[in-house]
């Protein structure tokens, strides 16, 4: 009867540890909404963390394409002659908004290496991608 009696209270316990439909509603829909709200907030500190890669890439390969100039006394044809001087070690970068390190664009003009002469060779890189930041500009404007 005693072990009767113990194994009843155990089986009532049991039934009541459990959590009712309403209970998992209100935690489901308080996930919900607070992935509602981390969600953009994800997504733009990714961007952001883009756009802050896209800089430095531009900002390094433009520094490089000056000194390949001043050193070689001509602009590079490329920006795959500036890996292959040495200047970029690793090849040429990825750019971070298109995730390919082919679609950079480069603008070509005439330099002037000396009084008389000048050749023509990149000049400035930008970003092939057609979006827009979140400051508004053209990633291929920077």
């Amino acid at each position: 009867m005693l072990l009767n009696e113990i194994h009843r209270r155990s089986s009532l316990r049991a039934a009541r540890s459990g959590f009712t439909l309403l209970e998992m509603l209100v935690v489901m829909t308080l996930i919900l909404i607070l992935a509602t709200i981390a969600v953009p907030n994800y997504m733009t500190a990714i961007r952001r963390a883009k756009e802050a890669v896209l800089r430095d890439d531009l900002y390094t390969m433009r520094h490089l394409i000056d000194e390949y100039t001043v050193d070689k006394q001509q602009p590079p044809n490329s920006l795959q002659d500036l890996v292959d001087a040495g200047y970029l070690r690793g090849g040429v970068p990825v750019d971070p908004i298109t995730g390919s390190s082919k679609t950079w664009k480069t603008d070509i003009e005439d330099v002037p290496t000396s009084p008389n002469q000048s050749e023509s060779g990149v000049v400035d890189v930008h970003s092939g991608s057609d979006e827009t930041s979140l400051e508004g500009t053209p990633y291929s404007s920077w």
